[in-house]
Formats: C-alpha cells, sequence, structure tokens
C-alpha cells in the first residue's frame, strides 16, 4: 500500500508562485524512484486534468501544454517526496491539484495508469 499526502495549496494571487508537496509512505525497499509520480488537477464542473509526471527511472517528464516554462516537477528521493513548483500563476490554475504514483513508465499522462491517489490540496488564484 501506497499513501500519499499533498500539501503547499493556498490563495495566491495571479503572477505568484506556490510549491506543492506530496509526501509518500511507501512499502520497505522501495522508493519514489521505483514509481511514475504525476499531478493531476479538477475544477469545479470539469474532468481530471493532467498537470505532469516523471518517469524517475528514465528521467522523462511531461507538461501539460498549459503548465510548459511554469511548472516544474521534482523529488527529494530521500524524503521520499514529489513537489510541484508553480511560478506565474493564473486564474485558470484554480482547482484541487492531487498527486498519484503509477507502476508504469509508458502512457503515464492518463490518470487511469495510476494506482495511488492523494486526497488533494485546493490551489485558488484571484486575478
Amino acid at each position: 500500500q501506497v499513501q500519499l499526502e499533498e500539501s503547499g495549496g493556498g490563495l495566491v494571487q495571479a503572477g505568484n508562485s506556490l510549491r506543492l508537496s506530496c509526501a509518500a509512505s511507501i512499502v520497505p525497499g522501495r522508493t519514489v524512484s521505483t514509481y511514475s509520480v504525476g499531478w493531476f488537477r479538477q475544477a469545479p464542473g470539469k474532468e481530471r486534468e493532467f498537470v505532469a509526471t516523471s518517469a524517475w527511472s528514465s528521467g522523462n517528464t511531461y507538461y501539460t501544454d498549459s503548465v510548459k516554462g511554469r511548472f516544474t516537477i521534482s523529488r527529494d528521493n530521500a524524503k521520499n517526496t514529489v513537489y510541484l513548483q508553480m511560478n506565474r500563476l493564473k486564474p485558470e490554475d484554480t482547482a484541487v491539484y492531487s498527486c498519484a504514483a503509477s507502476r508504469y513508465t509508458a502512457n503515464i499522462v492518463s490518470a487511469n495508469r495510476y494506482d495511488y491517489w492523494g486526497q488533494g490540496t485546493q490551489v485558488t488564484v484571484s486575478s
């Protein structure tokens, strides 16, 4: 069983930054490096949307077009924590952000490839 907990959300003015954290509790002998870890978001009235992910073992990272150049996914393996640095935030970034872990390294922009999910953290960006 993998448990994920997000933190770092809040209310921020457009143009400012937030860093989200995803802390993982993982079976001994495993680290976040053995999983693909991604971030998704869901705004009211919309379906869940892929934001960013990384297949750490291969070094491949992916971002949705709307956040490229603004968001960066990173990790601290010693802490089993994954981060999403969000810069130059826009009102359209407002959503509940969730992290997720996948056993797969391919097709990892798809939510149905992920096995474990956190409960989410609210990000609200005002104009």
